[in-house]
């Protein structure tokens, strides 16, 4: 399964051969219910020869909240793409994903929040 997810990850920061991702999965490791809302940000290069939009960034559940870079980012360029976690169901483990959408680019990118909400 780790071999899986090692090359599912390799293949997405390299797709398209457009986009690199800094990475495709964010662990906040063990956090408590009274931590509140947890952040993190998924930065994004434009490594090919035209410029790269990101269209959309849609998250699986209300519990996630996206904000991304809006303006085409020239050949070298890096974009961000901010994820904000709010846990108000109690202690839990969690996987949500945020799907990204880029120009030129027809498979979407597949980003992943990880991590164990405790009681205390």
């Amino acid at each position: 399964m780790k071999l899986f997810l090692l090359i599912f990850i390799s293949l997405q920061t390299l797709i398209g051969g457009r986009a690199e991702f800094d990475k495709t999965v964010h662990d906040f490791g063990k956090f408590s219910v009274k931590d509140g809302v947890q952040n993190c940000v998924f930065t994004i290069t434009n490594k090919g020869d035209e410029p790269l939009t990101i269209l959309s960034a849609i998250p699986s559940c209300g519990c996630t909240g996206v904000s991304w870079t809006r303006e085409s980012l020239k050949t070298g360029e890096k974009g961000t793409i901010s994820v904000n976690y709010k846990n108000e169901d109690g202690p839990y483990p969690f996987d949500k994903t945020v799907i990204v959408y880029l120009s030129d680019i027809k498979k979407p990118i597949i980003l992943h929040l990880k991590g164990v909400v405790t009681k205390e």
